[in-house]
């Protein structure tokens, strides 16, 4: 909340929302309340991971919206004394705030304007059909719809948001929630919109529900597993040696095949060569791959190229003599650059 708070103060002065001559007590504010909620404004990723894509006046137009629209009854332990409404009635057709006849034909020109990839004129329909019904989740999830279609996914999440919180058992909202967290980057919110779409739906959830879940899912493992890879490769690199396991085979028949790794002959001792962190990464990307190796080393050219160079033959190659090639002739050698 603190650096929410912070992040809008600081956002106000980039808006125009207040007056340059204002930056000097904004400045004195936000330090106060970094010093005495020990938080670093200057923190991007937690400032960030505070907000999640929001900010605290978009927040906040949320949660008018569902107070000031809504006929909940707010009494109990959640009551409006504490600013914790709790999920709206959305009003019905004919009651104030409801659809009517006019929001209904605004939504059908909206599904039309759909259907010829209209999104925009989507949009605006849509837009208008929820100013006569603010809260209605159909409007909302529609809405969600086009602005997603529309690559506008921050809005599109919002819509949803607003869309699930007045009714979570309108399922079709639940899964344009997904779809928009899954555009933003966010897939373990994906993930948890796609489980409440399930959850409501019941009997197990449809195809397509459990198929965003899946494809959320299977990208929440592979950032994980990125995660930990990253993690050994720093761990290695911080060791002082490449690492052995995972998949990451030994460099020893590499380094025999091109002519021994101990430096002599003029060929450079790989063990010398692995010490570079940035050789160890590159390593590890191409050898983790145990068929992409296997390749490399029964590549006759590559094994031919070995014996020309690494064979002490290669006094001639290049002119450097001790058998060490020239890298560039190497380069310009056809075979070799398609190899």
């Amino acid at each position: 909340m603190a650096l929410s708070i912070i992040d809008f103060l600081s956002s106000s002065l980039k808006d125009g929302t207040l007056q340059p001559e204002d930056a000097d007590s904004i400045e004195i504010a936000s330090n106060c309340i970094a010093e005495c909620f020990h938080v670093d404004p200057t923190d991007q990723a937690a400032t960030k991971d505070a907000l999640r894509g929001q900010n605290l006046l978009s927040i906040y137009g949320v949660y008018d919206k569902l107070k000031g629209k809504s006929t909940a009854s707010t009494e109990g332990s959640n009551s409006a004394s504490e600013a914790r409404p709790s999920t709206p009635s959305v009003p019905k057709e004919g009651q104030t705030g409801g659809p009517n006849p006019a929001s209904e034909r605004l939504k059908g020109q909206g599904n039309h304007a759909m259907t010829k990839k209209d999104y925009k004129g989507a949009i605006d329909y849509y837009t208008k059909a929820l100013e006569i019904a603010p809260l209605n989740p159909i409007y909302l999830s529609n809405r969600a719809a086009a602005y997603s279609a529309n690559s506008q996914h921050e809005l599109a999440k919002n819509d949803a948001e607003l869309a699930t919180a007045t009714d979570p058992k309108y399922t079709k909202a639940w899964s344009r929630l997904g779809l928009a967290r899954y555009a933003l980057g966010d897939s373990k919110g994906a993930m948890e919109a796609y489980k409440s779409g399930i959850d409501a739906e019941g009997n197990g959830g449809s195809e397509a529900m459990k198929k965003g879940y899946e494809t959320a899912k299977r990208r929440v493992d592979e950032e994980g597993a990125e995660g930990e890879s990253d993690e050994d490769s720093t761990a290695a690199a911080r060791s002082g040696s490449p690492p052995s396991g995972g998949g990451m085979p030994d460099l020893s028949s590499l380094a025999s095949m091109l002519g021994g790794g101990s430096g002599g002959g003029g060929m450079p001792d790989l063990s010398s060569i692995m010490q570079n962190p940035m050789m160890r990464n590159m390593a590890q990307n191409l050898m983790s791959n145990p068929e992409m190796m296997n390749n490399i080393m029964n590549n006759p050219q590559l094994r031919n190229m070995a014996g020309r160079f690494g064979g002490g033959g290669g006094g001639g190659a290049g002119g450097q003599g001790g058998g060490m090639p020239n890298l560039s002739e190497m380069m310009n050698d056809p075979a070799i650059a398609e190899m």
